[in-house]
């Protein structure tokens, strides 16, 4: 099968914080031939970055916790246990960001910086795509509140224990996916990552 898609009709239903897309399209089917015209809406936001911030030596990780709107429909569950993250704007790298929003969200300094995997989020109906980072850094004054005043940020900064952050996961205290998938992933790799970054 050649996989093929084609745009009949793009409208830009909404243009704000974040940015709303309805498309005409059909594309390519498995049987052959082509699907009928569908339309859908995109909720666009371009690339992203998330970053685990580890610390080796104590065997922390540092996670923010704010207010997010898109919890809202379960108010009491509408501050959020995350780990740093921030869009890629134009002229940007995504490491560039990570250490940029490891400062702002979390006043972290990374000394170290690996890529874990890149991803979408929500492919049904978003185009958000996510380098998700870890880097290393050192938790020992990691702590306080931080954010952008400009941009309504109001971020709470703590170290925790890495056994405690994954019984957050186990328990449902962490519900948000970007930091379940960093942390099962440190979960995974942490010895290896403990021996390769104590000698560094």
């Amino acid at each position: 099968m050649k996989k093929e898609f084609e745009i009949l009709e793009k409208e830009i239903v909404y243009s704000g914080f974040f940015r709303m897309e309805k498309y005409r399209l059909k594309h390519s089917i498995f049987a052959g031939g082509w699907s009928s015209e569908i339309s859908r809406e995109l909720f666009v936001r371009g690339s992203c970055v998330a970053v685990l911030l580890y610390d080796p030596h104590a065997d922390k990780v540092v996670l923010i916790e704010q207010f997010r709107a898109g919890a809202i429909l379960q108010p009491d569950r509408a501050w959020l246990m995350e780990i740093v993250a921030g869009a890629i704007e134009e002229g940007e790298t995504a490491e560039e960001v990570a250490y940029r929003e490891s400062m702002e969200e979390a006043g972290c300094e990374i000394h170290e910086l690996m890529v874990i995997n890149e991803f979408y989020t929500t492919p049904g109906g978003s185009s958000e795509r996510i380098t998700l980072f870890c880097g290393k850094v050192d938790s020992s004054q990691a702590g306080g509140i931080y954010g952008l005043d400009h941009e309504d940020e109001d971020i709470l900064v703590r170290a925790v224990d890495f056994d405690e952050a994954y019984q957050w996961i186990e328990n449902g205290t962490i519900e948000s996916a970007i930091p379940i998938l960093a942390i099962q992933w440190l979960a995974l790799n942490r010895q290896q990552l403990r021996q390769k970054w104590s000698t560094s």
